[in-house]
């Protein structure tokens, strides 16, 4: 997808490599969405942010088991609904979508629209997830955070983000 940096950043663990991740060179802005506990509110919901490739199998943030293959990256709000509170400080999270499903970079799927395809990576009724929020630096790094998170940072365009690649909500 032209819309991806040409380069991307091998993530891998003691079994070998896990995923090959691609971000955009920076993220589109929209009109701030000033939701509470979103810290990429200038980010519209459905935004292509990157592609993530596993060569064999990886999970999501809530532990789902994700065949390998390519899937895109794609910007989400949980909805504030009760049933994801203590999911994550923060509301943003990225949506995984087979990319067979997903082939134009520049399209906005509304929510419901997201959802539904990413279930087709994640083979439940529940999309496919990954944390995502706006961090601080911008030294690209890939670091453990408490006793069972490792997360990637990089700076995109003028936000610093950082993605929960391994680790799940069950620590």
């Amino acid at each position: 997808m032209e819309a991806l940096a040409k380069t991307g950043f091998q993530i891998s663990g003691p079994s070998g490599p896990y995923c090959e991740i691609w971000f955009r060179t920076s993220l589109p802005n929209a009109a701030p969405a000033n939701k509470p506990n979103v810290t990429l509110g200038t980010i519209a919901e459905g935004v292509l942010v990157g592609a993530i490739r596993f060569d064999g199998s990886g999970a999501d943030r809530r532990g789902q088991t994700i065949p390998a293959g390519i899937y895109t990256l794609r910007y989400a709000i949980l909805p504030a609904n009760g049933s994801h509170e203590g999911a994550a400080p923060q509301r943003d999270f990225l949506l995984l979508i087979p990319v067979a499903h997903d082939q134009n970079p520049n399209s906005v799927p509304k929510i419901d629209d997201l959802v539904a395809m990413s279930e087709k990576a994640s083979g439940t009724a529940h999309p496919a997830v990954l944390s995502i929020w706006k961090a601080d630096g911008d030294a690209t790094s890939f670091s453990q955070r408490g006793d069972s998170d490792w997360v990637f940072q990089i700076k995109l365009g003028d936000a610093t983000v950082a993605v929960i690649l391994v680790g799940s909500l069950a620590g």
